[in-house]
C-alpha cells in the first residue's frame, strides 16, 4: 500500500505544480482508469446492470444495485470493493487483467477524498489536465538516507520510494558483467578478452567512467542506437506490398548513424528529418535526412489508384509523426474524433496538411559534372537501344514472343508505366510506349544478350551515381480537406496546417501558412509537454526493458501512468534544458547506480514488485536479432567493423526468396561483406531474413516503438543449425585452436571467455572437457571443437544482456 501511495504522491505533486483543483484528479487520473478497464461494459453504448461509469455523476448514481460510490468511504463503495475482489460480485473487470496496485490506490484515494469531480458539462470546456499535456516541471531530487549508494540524481528518485517501503536496492554487478552489459548497451558488441582484462586490472578511480566515455566515442555507438530509431522510421530496403521492389535509401540509414556518432543535438536531429529540405541553404545531408518520411511502403501493383496510395503514404507520415515524437495514437482520428484523448478528426487533417504538400523525388548524390556525364552516357544507351529496335526485326519478333509468355507475376514485377503499355495491343501503343516495352525486353529476356553486353560496354565509362529517396516541398501547395469517415473519395471541409489545441500553439516564423519546418520547430520548442518526455522514456526503456511510462507509444489517457513521474520530468528537462545532448543522457543513465545494479532475481521482491517496476535490481534482456548476429561475429573473430555503406546479403536458408509473389535473387555476399553487422542486412519487407524474423525484428511496415521479446524453440534451432550459425561456430573453433594454449582446458577457457566474457567455473569447465572428449570419439579434431563452439554460441547467457 505504501508503494502505491508513493506513486500517487508523485502524480498529486505533478497536479499541484499545474495549480490543478481537486476535481482534476478525476479527469487526469481516475477517468482514464475507468475508461481503460470499465466503460466497455459500463458505458454509453453498453451498461451492464444499468451501471454507467463514463462520468463521475453516473458512477455515483450507480445501477440496479444502488450507488457504486459512497463519497469519503471507499470500503463502503461497491465500485472499490469490486476491483479489489471483496464485493458482492466477482472481481472486476471480469475475465480481464485486474487493475494495477497504483490504479487501485488512485481510485481509493479519490473516493476517500469525497470523489470530487467537475460537472458533466464542464470537462470538455476546460483546458486538458492529463499529466502528459502539462509542461514538465523541474522537480528537486528527493533526499535519501543511503547517500553513499547514489551516484547521480537519477538514483535519488529511484531510492527514495524504496527506502520509504523498506526495500534495499541490489548491489552493483560484478565487473565482468558490468563491462559486458555496458558494451552491449552502448555499442551493441561484447567486449574483447583484452578489454575485459584491462578493465579488471584498472582499480583506479574513474575506471568505469573512462570505459563509458570510450564506448560513447566509438563509431559503433551510432550503429547500436541507429537500430531503434530505424525501427521508428520503419526503415527497409524494399517497397513492400506484393511486388516488393528494391529501393535505394541506405544513405538515410547512414545519415542516422553519423548523426548519432556526431552527437547531433536531438532538436536538430528531429528538424532535419522532418524538414531538412526547407532549411535555409539546405545542404545535401539535410536533404538526405528527409528520407525519414520516405520509408513508407509503396504499392506498385497493376490497376491501383496512384492517388489512393499517395494518400496512404501521407496518412502513414501523420501517424508516424504522432507515434515517434508525440507518443500519441493520433491515427485513431483518421475516421472520427479520438474517443479518449483531446484530438479531433479535424485536427488530424490539419496535421495531414503539413505532409500533403510534399513531392517524393530520388536525390542523386554526385557532383554536377558526374551527373552530366551520366546523362550523356544514358542518352547514348537510349540511342543504341532505339537503333536496334528500328533495325533488328528478329528482336522485335522475339520481344512479342517474350511478352506473350510472361505470367502474371512477371507482369506485376514490371514498372507501372511498362504494365500500362503492355495492357495495350501493339498497334495502339505510342512510340514512347513501344520503347518502354522494348527496353524492358532488352533488360530482362535471355534472347538479347548481345545487346545487353553492348549497353554494358557503353555504361562502363559512366560514373557511379547513388540515389536516395527524399521529401521535397511543392512550389504549389495541394488543397487539403477532411475525409468523411476517413474515406479519401468523400471530401469534407477544407483545412489548413495546424496542431491540436490540447498542445501548445504553433506560431509560424515566416508569417505565412505554417509548413513542415514550422511543425518540426514546434515539436522542440521549450516547454513542449511531450517530445522530450517521449524521447527520454524510450532511451530508458532500452536500458531497463520497460519505460518509466510502460506504454511508450501512448502517453494519452489510455496509457499507463508513469512509475516515477518526477524522474521522468527531471530527465525530460535535463535533456531539453541542456542542449538536447543525446550522448549526455546515455552517459547519465549508464553512470547511475540504478543502472549498475546486479540483475539477479531476489525472492524478497517476488511479491512486492514481481515485474521490477521499482527498479530495485537490473533487468535481464535478450539481445535484439541484429545484436545476436553481431555478438556471434565478434566472438568468432569474423566481424567486419566497417561502418556504413550499402546493405549486404549474408547467407540465409534456401527457398526464402520464393515465398514472395515475385521471386527475387539472394546471392550471398562474399569476402568482408559476408561478415557485416546485422544492421546492414538487406531487408526485404515481403521476405525478410529469417534470422531477423525469428528473433522478433519488426516488419518495417509501420513505426515500431518497442520490440517484443519472445522465447521459442525455433530460436534455439536457428542458433544451433542455421548455416550462418554453423559458420560462426567453425570460425570460433578455428580461432580457439589458433590463438589459445595447447592444452584443452586452456582452449576451453578461452572459448568460454570469447563467448561470455567471464571465466568458467570449475563445474562448467569439467562439463566442457567431457563434451570435447565425447565429440572427439566420433569426429575429427576440428569438428569436435566446432561442436563445443556451437554449444557456447547457443547458450541463453550468450544471447542475454545480464
Amino acid at each position: 500500500m505504501r508503494m502505491a501511495f508513493a506513486c500517487l504522491f508523485g502524480l498529486v505533486a505533478l497536479a499541484a505544480r499545474a495549480e490543478a483543483g481537486p476535481s482534476d484528479d478525476y479527469v487526469r487520473i481516475v477517468k482514464p482508469i475507468l475508461a481503460k478497464h470499465c466503460v466497455s461494459c459500463h458505458g454509453e453504448n453498453r451498461s451492464k446492470g444499468s451501471l454507467r461509469l463514463d462520468t463521475a455523476a453516473l458512477a455515483i448514481e450507480g445501477g440496479d444495485r444502488g450507488p457504486s460510490i459512497v463519497a469519503g468511504k471507499p470500503e463502503e463503495s461497491s465500485l472499490y470493493l469490486a476491483v479489489i475482489g471483496q464485493g458482492e460480485v466477482d472481481r472486476m473487470p471480469w475475465k480481464r487483467p485486474p487493475l494495477s496496485t497504483q490504479e487501485i490506490e488512485a481510485l481509493r484515494a479519490w473516493i476517500a477524498a469525497g470523489a470530487p469531480s467537475p460537472g458533466d458539462g464542464e470537462v470538455s470546456s476546460k483546458p486538458p489536465t492529463h499529466w502528459a499535456f502539462l509542461p514538465p516541471g523541474r522537480p528537486e531530487p528527493p533526499s535519501v538516507q543511503d547517500q553513499a549508494w547514489t551516484r547521480n540524481p537519477i538514483d535519488r528518485f529511484i531510492l527514495a520510494p524504496l527506502e520509504r517501503d523498506g526495500i534495499a536496492p541490489s548491489p552493483e554487478a560484478d565487473r565482468v558483467t558490468l563491462i559486458r552489459r555496458v558494451s552491449l548497451d552502448l555499442i551493441g558488441l561484447p567486449p574483447s578478452t583484452a578489454e575485459v582484462d584491462a578493465f579488471l586490472k584498472d582499480d583506479s578511480p574513474g575506471a568505469y567512467a573512462r570505459l563509458v566515455d570510450r564506448l560513447l566515442a566509438s563509431p559503433h555507438f551510432g550503429e547500436r542506437w541507429a537500430r531503434p530509431w530505424l525501427d521508428l522510421a520503419r526503415y527497409a530496403d524494399s517497397n513492400g506490398y506484393s511486388i516488393d521492389a528494391p529501393r535505394s535509401i541506405w544513405k538515410y540509414r547512414d545519415w542516422v548513424i553519423d548523426a548519432l556518432n556526431d552527437d547531433m543535438p536531438f532538436d536538430r536531429f528531429i528538424v532535419e528529418q522532418l524538414a531538412g529540405d526547407l532549411l535555409p541553404a539546405a545542404t545535401l545531408d539535410q536533404k538526405v535526412a528527409t528520407g525519414f518520411h520516405r520509408n513508407t511502403p509503396i504499392n506498385q501493383e497493376g490497376g491501383i489508384d496512384p492517388e489512393q496510395f499517395r494518400i496512404e503514404s501521407v496518412i502513414d507520415r501523420v501517424n508516424t509523426t504522432g507515434t515517434a515524437f508525440l507518443g500519441l495514437t493520433v491515427g485513431c482520428c483518421q475516421c472520427h474524433d479520438h474517443k479518449y484523448d483531446p484530438v479531433s478528426q479535424r485536427e488530424y487533417y490539419q496535421l495531414f496538411a503539413f505532409f500533403n504538400n510534399s513531392d517524393e523525388p530520388d536525390l542523386p548524390l554526385a557532383t554536377p559534372e558526374d551527373l552530366a556525364r551520366r546523362d550523356e552516357i544514358e542518352a547514348s544507351v537510349n540511342r543504341h537501344i532505339e537503333k536496334v529496335r528500328l533495325t533488328d526485326t528478329a528482336l522485335i519478333e522475339a520481344q512479342r514472343a517474350w511478352e506473350a509468355g510472361l505470367d502474371m507475376a512477371a507482369r506485376q514485377a514490371q514498372s507501372q508505366t511498362v504494365r500500362e503499355a503492355m495492357n495495350l495491343p501493339d498497334e495502339k501503343r505510342s512510340d514512347d510506349e513501344r520503347r518502354l516495352v522494348f527496353r524492358a525486353f532488352i533488360e530482362q529476356a535471355p534472347a538479347a544478350k548481345a545487346t545487353r553486353q553492348a549497353i554494358a560496354s557503353i555504361r562502363k565509362a559512366a560514373p557511379k551515381v547513388v540515389t536516395t529517396m527524399v521529401v521535397r516541398e511543392r512550389a504549389k501547395p495541394r488543397d487539403t480537406r477532411l475525409f468523411i469517415k476517413g474515406d479519401f473519395t468523400r471530401l469534407g471541409d477544407p483545412v489548413q496546417p495546424g496542431v491540436p489545441k490540447a498542445l501548445p500553439p504553433l506560431e509560424p516564423k515566416s508569417g505565412s501558412a505554417p509548413n513542415r519546418l514550422d511543425l518540426a520547430r514546434w515539436l522542440v520548442e521549450p516547454g513542449h509537454p511531450l517530445t522530450a518526455r517521449v524521447a527520454v522514456n524510450r532511451i530508458w526503456q532500452a536500458y531497463f526493458g520497460r519505460g518509466l511510462v510502460e506504454t511508450e507509444n501512448d502517453f494519452g489517457t489510455q496509457g499507463s501512468l508513469p512509475s516515477h513521474p518526477e524522474l521522468l520530468d527531471w530527465l525530460a528537462t535535463e535533456f531539453a534544458g541542456k542542449g538536447w545532448g543525446v550522448k549526455s543522457i546515455h552517459r547519465l543513465i549508464v553512470m547511475s547506480a540504478t543502472y549498475r545494479q546486479a540483475s539477479i532475481v531476489r525472492p524478497d521482491l517476488a511479491k512486492v514488485d514481481p515485474d521490477n517496476r521499482r527498479l530495485a535490481r537490473q533487468s535481464r534482456l535478450r539481445l535484439e536479432a541484429e545484436l545476436i548476429r553481431d555478438a556471434s561475429l565478434q566472438a568468432s573473430g569474423l566481424l567486419n567493423p566497417t561502418v556504413g555503406g550499402p546493405s549486404v546479403f549474408p547467407p540465409q536458408p534456401d527457398g526464402v526468396m520464393a515465398l514472395g509473389q515475385v521471386r527475387r535473387e539472394w546471392a550471398a555476399s562474399t569476402g568482408p561483406d559476408r561478415y557485416r553487422r546485422g544492421l546492414y542486412t538487406y531487408f526485404w519487407r515481403a521476405t525478410p531474413h529469417p534470422s531477423l524474423v525469428v528473433f522478433d525484428a519488426p516488419d518495417a511496415t509501420r513505426a515500431c516503438t518497442r520490440r517484443m521479446r519472445s522465447n521459442t524453440p525455433l530460436q534455439a534451432l536457428t542458433m544451433l543449425n542455421d548455416k550462418a550459425s554453423i559458420e560462426f561456430a567453425e570460425a570460433l573453433a578455428d580461432r580457439v585452436v589458433r590463438e589459445g594454449p595447447s592444452d584443452p582446458s586452456g582452449r576451453l577457457t578461452l572459448a568460454f571467455r570469447l563467448a561470455l566474457a567471464r571465466t568458467p567455473t570449475e563445474a562448467e569447465l569439467r562439463r566442457l572437457v567431457s563434451l570435447l572428449e565425447d565429440a572427439r570419439r566420433d569426429d575429427a579434431d576440428r569438428a569436435a571443437w566446432t561442436t563445443v563452439a556451437r554449444v557456447l554460441l547457443n547458450l541463453d547467457e550468450f544471447i542475454t544482456r545480464e
